[in-house]
């Protein structure tokens, strides 16, 4: 059997060498014929500008630059007619009729609009999340384009950053796990196929921990934080196969990383051996200018010299690298390897056999399919995470008459949330109608908004940046409210759906305090003193502090921004259809003064101690999360038995399996996430608290049980030491298994010698 395999593997390793061998001549026989100005033409990325909401600066005479070959690509054409009529100026009218490449941020599904990443991550289920990346490369390539730029892979701490939306949370782990599903959903098992897309990993490098939560802000890391927090989400998505990575907004080492040369082509290119294209993000080029290292023609060359090979909107590459190169500030080097890694990427992505590929009027049937939206149901279900269930309110008996209330009650405008760059919200489905179509009777549903989602009309106008997503109604507060309580006094429960604008998380979308707005505050205040049972809905693009609207509710259900079928999703959870299985990819804080608190923070030398003031801990609040990593309610129970270890200890060479049984002890249906953490005892350099080191969903009927195993090897105990070396340490450590981060069997084993 080895004999076999090690011929399939020579077998494949020559068909792959062959295609490469068939490009390179290509591309080397192309570039021959190329002029400096066609090649520099190839490294430019531009925009018309139509809604992109990423920054102010759009592209200019983008019709006369494509026909005199000054562009290699386009974002923001979107649609098989506008992109022939694109790419028809280029394959018609300039000289070697090099095909562009079309761009997009898919984010989080193209018409179909999903869950946000975010909220999908808390799914914990790696297949569900590769097939939203199949069926969002299927409608994005039935509608010209061939370039996605996601997934977003930046693991962060911090939900004042808005952008937190768009991750998967703060564990590497599950961020790798997450990455590497992603870009093998985009491009499937070969690019040839017309219906993948190029992937582009974002944001390299460390976005996520932008100080402050601020966006576009510094960051201060060191390197073994770096490479044991940071980095493996970036690189298990090189491993999955990435075609293209787009750098980030933020400095390195005091470097940005579109000019950082140890990031590009250090780590990068030599040490993870990424042999794609690299694209700079929106202007980051130009911007290096702020960081004050120069201006644009320095910057540039910086850039080009550094390893970026594609520049985005800012046309400093189209601008001054002929000059740079007629002063030797850069090598014609530069620019070959930048022009033919754009070309490779045209290749893979076969617009060299046929520029029109991706253009086929007849594929407009396959977006935004029944089919479709039932999965994007499906995958919001799995989303949600059940944070809180006081004497089982939910599930709600479609026969109790439900007071509906809130500002997102029944609002299509923001169910899509942040980055649904080509969803349409009107499409969406709102709560109210969702569980109307459930009810037994729609009179059993009585509605009012109750509130706004907020009455500062300065926080307003900024969600309002790209349509109307946060109105303030022309009735006052006071009247709002009083129609709420009213439906409320007269019902069996009261759904109250509130959170955050969807455009009050995203890029450029950091906040300060991450509490639900005053004016939702006061709803929910007054509707818990109708002692009425009050299930809260909580939509939103972070983790917000919910520690002021807690104590009174009977339960809690977040559900994020849960996309086009945000309505029906809701209803078959709140209705019991549907039994909640998501999990925290990201913890909730008490307090913003705790950010950032996550599950894998290390331990100091005066751990916390109640009896000792004179330990690490707040005065105020605990220093743990209101809701930790991993957490999420079910309607059934789950009971984990202790760990059976196979064996007690394991040399660098063997394997430990680690056993629970796992049993459902309610009386219904429903899915566990199964989660495995190591403690390393002892080691060279500080370790965390604890890291997630594996998981399964498993799904089991009431009063099932499964035996759940976890292989233990040397690979699972390696952390990055001082000296960047990749190593496991001899000693004891701490197996913890169970339900969260919070709530685990533990049990011990040692790495001999």
């Amino acid at each position: 059997m080895k004999r076999i395999i090690l011929i399939l593997l020579v077998f494949i390793a020559s068909q792959v060498s062959a295609q490469d061998a068939k490009m390179n001549a290509f591309i080397s026989g192309l570039m021959a014929k190329m002029t400096l100005e066609e090649k520099i033409g190839q490294l430019n990325l531009i925009t018309p500008g139509w809604g992109i909401p990423t920054g102010s600066v759009v592209s200019t005479d983008v019709e006369g630059k494509i026909k005199s070959g000054k562009v290699g690509g386009m974002f923001g054409v979107i649609g098989a007619e506008k992109v022939r009529q694109a790419q028809d100026m280029a394959v018609k009218s300039t000289r070697l009729k090099i095909p562009l490449m079309f761009g997009s941020d898919v984010i989080h599904g193209h018409k179909t609009i999903f869950p946000i990443p975010l909220g999908i991550s808390c799914s914990w289920d790696t297949a569900l999340i590769r097939h939203s990346a199949i069926v969002a490369a299927e409608e994005a390539t039935a509608d010209g384009l061939n370039w996605v730029f996601s997934p977003m892979v930046d693991v962060s701490r911090d939900p004042r950053w808005g952008r937190v939306s768009e991750g998967s949370g703060e564990d590497p782990f599950l961020g790798s796990q997450i990455a590497a599903s992603m870009v093998k959903g985009y491009q499937g098992a070969s690019l040839a196929d017309k219906k993948t897309v190029l992937a582009c990993v974002k944001h390299f490098a460390l976005y996520g921990a932008a100080e402050g939560g601020r966006d576009y802000n510094s960051v201060d890391i060191n390197r073994t934080r770096m490479y044991n927090d940071y980095l493996s989400p970036y690189k298990a998505a090189v491993d999955a196969g990435v075609a293209t990575i787009m750098t980030s907004f933020n400095d390195i080492d005091g470097v940005p990383a579109t000019g950082n040369k140890w990031l590009l082509s250090d780590l990068l290119r030599r040490d993870w051996k990424f042999n794609g294209m690299i694209v700079s993000d929106y202007t980051s080029v130009n911007e290096m200018s702020n960081h004050r290292l120069g201006n644009l023609q320095e910057v540039s060359a910086m850039a080009i010299r550094a390893g970026l090979d594609m520049d985005m909107v800012g046309e400093g590459f189209l601008t001054t690298l002929k000059k740079s190169l007629e002063e030797k500030r850069i090598s014609l080097a530069d620019i070959d390897r930048a022009c033919r890694k754009v070309l490779e990427a045209k290749y893979k992505a076969g617009l060299f056999d046929d520029p029109y590929r991706y253009i086929d009027e007849s594929r407009k049937s396959e977006i935004l399919t029944q089919a479709k939206r039932d999965f994007a149901r499906s995958i919001a279900t799995q989303s949600f995470v059940l944070l809180k269930n006081t004497n089982n309110t939910l599930p709600i008996k479609k026969s109790q008459r439900i007071a509906l209330v809130g500002p997102l009650a029944n609002d299509r405008s923001n169910m899509l949330g942040t980055w649904a760059v080509s969803g349409d919200p009107q499409l969406s489905v709102p709560v109210m109608e969702g569980l109307m179509k459930q009810t037994s009777s729609s009179v059993n549903i009585a509605y009012a908004k109750g509130a706004n989602l907020t009455d500062d009309s300065v926080l307003a106008k900024q969600a309002n940046v790209f349509g109307m997503r946060a109105e303030i109604d022309k009735r006052t507060p006071a009247a709002m409210l009083e129609e709420a309580l009213a439906i409320a006094r007269s019902s069996d429960v009261v759904v109250a759906v509130v959170g955050e604008a969807s455009e009050m998380s995203g890029e450029a979308a950091s906040r300060s305090d991450i509490t639900l707005p005053p004016s939702q505050v006061k709803l929910i205040h007054a509707l818990y003193a109708t002692g009425k049972p009050v299930v809260l809905v909580i939509m939103s693009g972070r983790p917000l502090a919910l520690t002021n609207v807690v104590d009174g509710a009977s339960s809690i259900l977040q559900t994020w921004h849960a996309g086009i079928e945000a309505g029906n999703a809701i209803a078959d959870v709140l209705y019991g259809v549907v039994n909640p299985s998501g999990k925290l990819s990201m913890s909730f804080p008490y307090s913003v003064g705790q950010v950032p608190v996550y599950h894998s923070q290390k331990t100091t030398g005066r751990p916390m101690d109640p009896n000792n003031k004179f330990s690490t801990k707040y005065l105020d609040v605990p220093n743990g999360p209101l809701y930790p990593f991993g957490f999420g309610l079910s309607y059934t129970q789950f009971s984990y038995s202790d760990i059976r270890l196979s064996a007690n200890s394991m040399n660098a060479t063997g394997s430990i399996t680690a056993t629970v049984t796992l049993t459902n002890t309610g009386f219904r249906d429903g899915a566990e996430v199964v989660q495995l953490y190591i403690e390393d005892k002892v080691r060279s350099i500080t370790p965390p608290a604890k890291e997630l080191k594996g998981f399964q969903k498993v799904f089991l009927k009431a009063g099932e049980a499964k035996t759940i195993s976890f292989t233990i090897d040397v690979n699972l105990l390696k952390f990055w030491n001082s000296e960047l070396k990749h190593v496991a340490e001899p000693g004891a450590f701490e197996v913890w298994i169970g339900g969260s981060s919070a709530e685990v069997k533990t049990a011990g084993f040692t790495l001999m010698k």
